[in-house]
């Protein structure tokens, strides 16, 4: 059986009323040289018969796991079955625009030198799309300028090969994807492709709107501080300064929510929990210093690349 150019890949658990509308956005796409693996980790609720009435399709292949997973062990578990050049990432709440695939797969071909691409709910700040960003405008981006690695797994199209050249995601918890973006960033480049491509859908229902999700996400605050030090981090020593001046203080404007919010439990372990010394929080608690073009290309006369 000839592979597919794109394997998107649908990992489920108890998304019976969202799925449908998932998997229709993926087999309505523009670019049509896919496969969709929907991969569900022991749904309690009617999620594997909603799926099972897409199977029809031929594009469509389901696999049910044997037992439940969680989250990131089941993304690596279920990327093992993509057979496609290239694959992507879609959840089962999301919805996916016609457009998504055809976009993301005709820059990322384009663009040898990346390991995968990114989109956003948004346009991307400093110049227009494609961006290739090398590990060191990467790192810009995110500590210098207005961020790049809290975007979600689904945001990524992969060249196959190179995901599991990284290690796939890290398991550590909800925040595995933020982990693994500060990881790979430091080791390959990222193109930077056109944002508002799907739509991510909030509910209720999500982990990442709980109270629980406050105490998992001081885990990777600490981490996105402490790698700051690390001999890998491409940042000139200048710039991982203000880098820490920047983080401190996104840091303390969470301690001053949290107080405020009344959550004073949370709010200690957050500083426990930091990574910062006492020294550190003095040195760096000063108002952040971020620019707009931060990790953009230029050119040799300071002007955004255009592609």
């Amino acid at each position: 059986m000839t592979a597919p150019r794109v394997s998107v890949v649908m990992t489920a658990f108890n998304r019976e009323g969202y799925i449908a509308a998932a998997i229709e956005s993926v087999l309505k796409q523009t670019f049509t040289d896919f496969e969709l693996v929907i991969v569900d980790d022991r749904s309690t609720d009617a999620t594997l018969e909603v799926a099972r009435r897409y199977e029809r399709d031929p594009r469509v292949r389901i696999v049910v796991n044997d037992r439940n997973l969680g989250d990131y062990p089941n993304r690596n578990h279920a990327a093992t079955f993509a057979r496609g050049e290239f694959f992507k990432y879609h959840d089962s709440d999301d919805v996916m625009y016609p457009h998504c695939l055809e976009t993301m797969v005709r820059f990322l071909s384009a663009e040898p030198r990346a390991a995968f691409a990114l989109t956003t709910s948004r346009p991307w700040a400093g110049g227009p799309c494609p961006m290739l960003l090398t590990p060191r405008l990467a790192y810009s981006r995110e500590y210098l300028g207005h961020g790049l690695f809290q975007v979600g797994p689904a945001c990524a199209l992969f060249r196959r090969e190179a995901f599991f050249e990284l290690g796939g995601f890290p398991i550590a918890g909800p925040h595995s994807d933020g982990l693994f973006w500060v990881a790979a960033c430091a080791r390959v480049n990222v193109l930077l492709v056109p944002g508002d491509l799907f739509w991510y859908r909030v509910h209720s229902g999500q982990h990442l709107q709980s109270t629980e999700a406050l105490y998992d996400n001081i885990a990777l605050d600490r981490h996105f501080f402490l790698v700051l030090d690390d001999p890998a981090c491409p940042l000139t020593a200048e710039e991982r300064e203000l880098a820490k001046r920047n983080i401190t203080a996104s840091a303390v404007k969470r301690l001053l929510n949290d107080v405020r919010a009344g959550r004073l439990a949370l709010a200690w372990v957050r500083f426990r929990n930091s990574g910062h010394s006492m020294v550190d929080w003095l040195k760096y608690s000063r108002p952040p210093m971020r620019r707009f073009g931060a990790g953009s290309p230029v050119d040799p006369n300071g002007e955004y690349v255009v592609p």
